[in-house]
């Protein structure tokens, strides 16, 4: 897949961050963190892109990924407040608590073209369903939510993973019942996520798909 990407190098200090958003808006696409139940709420476009961000996002160990979804067209099913989505390795040290410093600077970026590769995302997100059957098991995403932001932290398999998650959705999304007549589908879900101590209701983001109005001009395929 071609992406289109803004870049931008702000600095902080002496250290220069790299940072990417889509360059087009996903207007039709929405989420809601997870307390402890998420919803991302897409289109076909939103799924598809999303699936190409966290793709690049997979193999990019020093880049930031912001997908801004905070300002699109507002879902009318769901639940939750509506937050943007931060995508960052494990290894690049980001803190919640200094992303609102940083989203700030994002004022005068540059146009990037970038090309994913989907058969080594899905070679990397078999490769973490397999370790995940394991009992030594601890490649999970991190998430935590800080100024209307979904941080996940992951590694390029995790990552890998989550991007062949959403393309599943957009590939099956158009597919189910309903969904002609503008209602949601939950096709899957994001499932790797710290579970906090003590028990309780497991962290999820349920991935849902829907198509924007007219609802007449929708058809299945096949159909």
């Amino acid at each position: 897949m071609r992406l289109s990407l803004t870049e931008f190098r702000p600095r902080t200090g002496p250290h220069e961050h790299r940072i990417v958003q889509p360059r087009h808006p996903l207007r039709h696409t929405s989420l809601s963190a997870p307390e402890p139940i998420g919803l991302l709420l897409g289109d076909h476009d939103g799924l598809n892109r999303l699936a190409g961000l966290c793709s690049f996002a997979a193999y990019s160990r020093h880049t930031i990924v912001h997908v801004p979804l905070r300002d699109g067209v507002p879902p009318d099913e769901g639940w939750g407040q509506r937050v943007d989505l931060v995508l960052a390795h494990h290894s690049y040290g980001l803190r919640p608590s200094a992303w609102p410093a940083l989203r700030r600077t994002l004022k005068a970026g540059t146009p990037l073209s970038a090309r994913t590769d989907e058969a080594r995302t899905d070679a990397d997100a078999a490769a973490w369903l397999r370790r995940s059957e394991h009992a030594d098991f601890r490649d999970e995403l991190r998430h935590a939510t800080h100024a209307r932001t979904l941080f996940l932290f992951g590694s390029r398999e995790s990552f890998a993973q989550v991007a062949a998650t959403f393309a599943y959705a957009a590939g099956w999304g158009p597919r189910q019942k309903g969904v002609a007549k503008g209602h949601m589908a939950r096709v899957t879900g994001i499932w790797g996520l710290t579970q906090p101590p003590g028990g309780g209701h497991p962290y999820e983001i349920e991935v849902c798909f829907k198509p924007y109005p007219p609802y007449a001009h929708f058809k299945r395929p096949g159909h």
